[in-house]
């Protein structure tokens, strides 16, 4: 699998993947520009798999690089001429692809600091990549905050509610029969008097998991509703898209794993996982390979080594992680 359309098997496209990543850890190398514009010339299909590759560029990074014009298709006899003149081949290509480079950080950027920026207006509290910190509501009630995760609460003579508006939260409940304490999650909330559970938000779904006492989730979207009660030892995962509730046992140890520096998962896909572990990366991370992204796993991975994590991921289904810059990692099968 490349950076190419995942129906594309055209060696060619491979090859020119390969010269992408190659480009981009070694951008100033004039032996490696030299022997990429010789690939590049040897036919008009060598210079077709490379537009086709930055058109994949484009819609892994969401925006044109910033050299757009390096992806167009060359032509391969003013390729060779130049060659022939004498002009250093490598005069060009790595301002290019520094360029390139450059786009990738900006598109990391944009990812990574405009839902941040958002979550600020929102948040009471909030936490940044790899950092989490424990919080003690005006009630007596605790919130173990993970990382690059927010939230809003309010705690008054009448109700305790929190709002969690990205990551995951860990929160141990003082009892208060007059004051139930509910929490909110997307299109999910969570309803108790007194315990200690763990709460996700991602973008599809919404995972509640009990360590002891009781709750209520329920699911409220466009007409569309559900309840559900979980007793300790249990998690429940909801779509927020349709409200589907799946309930699974899971050991003590394993819930809230990520306050001891582990990602538990259970029956999740790679792309969810992925998602988790980008809270704890500071690289913004993609899966283009819509097939790798769907395969299912179950695992506990270590988040104080997040690059280790995604290896330990895609490697048993032949994936690879791709170091692009210090601010993309592409995980593929390549």
């Amino acid at each position: 699998m490349t950076l190419c359309d995942e129906n594309h098997t055209d060696p060619l496209l491979d090859e020119a993947a390969d010269w992408l990543l190659r480009l981009q850890e070694a951008p100033r190398d004039a032996r490696t520009a030299e022997e990429f514009e010789t690939w590049l010339a040897r036919s008009p299909e060598h210079a077709r798999a490379w537009a086709s590759i930055g058109r994949s560029w484009r819609l892994i990074g969401e925006v044109a690089p910033t050299h757009e014009a390096a992806w167009k298709q060359r032509n391969p006899t003013r390729s060779r001429r130049r060659l022939s003149r004498g002009t250093h081949p490598a005069s060009g290509w790595p301002r290019r692809i520094a360029g390139i480079a450059v786009a990738a950080a900006c598109v990391a950027f944009l990812a990574l600091s405009a839902p941040s920026l958002m979550l600020r207006l929102q948040a009471d509290h909030l936490t940044g990549t790899a950092e989490s910190r424990v919080i003690t509501l005006a009630d007596g009630s605790t919130v173990t905050l993970g990382a690059d995760s927010a939230i809003a609460a309010t705690v008054g003579s009448h109700e305790r509610s929190v709002t969690l508006l990205a990551g995951e939260a860990f929160f141990e409940v003082r009892r208060d029969v007059a004051r139930p304490f509910t929490v909110k999650a997307g299109e999910v909330t969570v309803a108790v008097l007194g315990t200690a559970f763990d709460v996700q938000l991602t973008t599809s779904t919404a995972t509640v998991q009990l360590e002891h006492g009781s709750v209520d989730v329920g699911y409220s979207r466009e007409g569309t509703s559900g309840n559900a009660h979980l007793a300790p030892g249990e998690m429940m995962r909801v779509d927020r898209q349709t409200g589907e509730m799946s309930r699974n046992p899971i050991a003590k140890d394993d819930i809230a794993a990520w306050r001891n520096g582990y990602l538990f998962v259970s029956d999740a896909t790679i792309g969810f996982v992925a998602e988790q572990l980008q809270r704890y990366h500071p690289a913004w991370i993609s899966v283009p390979d819509r097939d790798l992204a769907a395969r299912r796993v179950t695992g506990l991975y270590d988040l104080s080594d997040p690059d280790r994590a995604l290896r330990a991921l895609v490697e048993p289904y032949g994936g690879r992680v791709r170091a692009v810059s210090p601010y993309l990692r592409i995980l593929s099968r390549l």
